[in-house]
């Protein structure tokens, strides 16, 4: 009851929101995750001689996959019985050839939109009917990927690096993939509900932009409402460590289509499968493929691994990064990228960011 009566000041469920951040580092800001291990990373930098050594780690990606690629692209470098179909909606585009496209490529809704150029779940969204993708193409005039809603159970990260000198790999994470819901208890409204849990309270904001919701249903007790579909951290998804499920056959799984995928290397990949005796076999769909700015998603689960232990991780992973990249420059013959040419990319990867940001903010105070 004391909780309950939480649900009827915003102001008091904010500030305890902003307790709880305070209190779980997985929430923490990005840089507490990255400033720690500067010096480390200008380490491996003085001894490669170059700020940029690091974009020579996957040379099939633009700049080995520090987010400025097209997701559609790396998508087209997956083999055809991994890949969910998929269409590019290009910013300009007339939305008369996207439905064609949608049609030939047999793409039934429900569907997922994100932005071909994007990070932390920014404008994904599962969207239902073609009305709903006409108002979501005319509210963000941006490049989207439209892809096949997937109706696998489950969906998990795998992060793997291999030296392309060997033919064998490593598979460092899986990162379960926990969807954000609430269970019913009889009595509360959906809203109560979400409140009352902490987890989903933190991300309303988000939640109440979905228009089909209706925040005053009352679950029946022991009722499991999910409240999203999509597998993103920044949308209420939990990470949780799945490290017990790594055996040979996933790791052979992985080996086998890291020769599939030219010139990648060291990443991670975002799959949807029916169970992991499936996922072992290889039987998943890719639904996004991560180059070196990718993180071994198990890091998150809090109750596993403690926020120093994380940092090290990252370390561990950015040595490996750095083998990988120096042997691709070395032997390889892999040309790295100017650094004020890279400077100039990131800068205009920055503006598309907050451009990205301010639009969805704008559009979220709109509706």
């Amino acid at each position: 009851e004391m909780l309950r009566s939480l649900v009827g000041s915003e102001m008091c469920i904010r500030d305890r929101n902003k307790i709880y951040r305070l209190f779980h580092w997985e929430y923490w800001p990005l840089l507490m995750f990255y400033i720690p291990n500067i010096p480390f990373a200008l380490f491996y930098a003085m001894k490669a001689k170059s700020l940029v050594f690091y974009t020579g780690t996957n040379p099939g990606i633009k700049n080995a996959g520090i987010g400025s690629e097209s997701k559609y692209k790396t998508l087209q470098m997956i083999p055809s019985k991994y890949n969910p179909k998929s269409i590019l909606h290009k910013k300009d585009q007339n939305i008369e050839t996207t439905l064609t496209e949608l049609k030939i490529a047999k793409i039934t809704y429900p569907i997922i939109i994100k932005p071909d150029i994007g990070f932390r779940g920014i404008l994904v969204k599962k969207i239902n009917t073609e009305i709903g993708l006409l108002n979501y193409l005319e509210k963000y005039p941006t490049t989207f990927i439209i892809q096949e809603f997937l109706t696998h159970k489950y969906e998990c990260g795998i992060f793997y690096y291999r030296h392309p000198n060997e033919k064998k790999g490593t598979i460092t994470s899986i990162t379960l993939k926990g969807f954000l819901s609430v269970r019913g208890d009889g009595i509360s409204t959906l809203k109560e509900l979400v409140h009352l849990n902490k987890r989903a309270s933190l991300y309303y904001t988000i939640l109440r932009e979905d228009v089909s919701i209706d925040w005053n249903i009352i679950l029946k007790k022991n009722t499991t409402k999910k409240l999203s579909s999509i597998g993103n951290h920044s949308k209420g998804t939990q990470f949780l460590n799945g490290n017990h499920h790594i055996n040979k056959n996933i790791e052979n799984t992985l080996d086998l289509l890291s020769h599939q995928i030219k010139g990648w290397y060291y990443g991670r990949l975002d799959v949807k499968y029916n169970s992991i005796q499936e996922l072992s076999n290889g039987n998943f769909k890719i639904i996004e493929i991560n180059g070196i700015l990718a993180e071994p998603g198990n890091i998150y689960d809090a109750r596993k691994i403690n926020y120093f232990k994380a940092l090290k991780i990252i370390r561990t992973h950015w040595k490996e990064l750095y083998l990988i990249a120096q042997y691709n420059k070395k032997h390889n013959g892999v040309k790295l990228i100017k650094t004020v040419s890279f400077v100039k990319e990131m800068i205009a990867l920055k503006r598309y960011s907050i451009g990205l940001k301010k639009l969805s903010k704008k559009n979220r105070l709109i509706h």
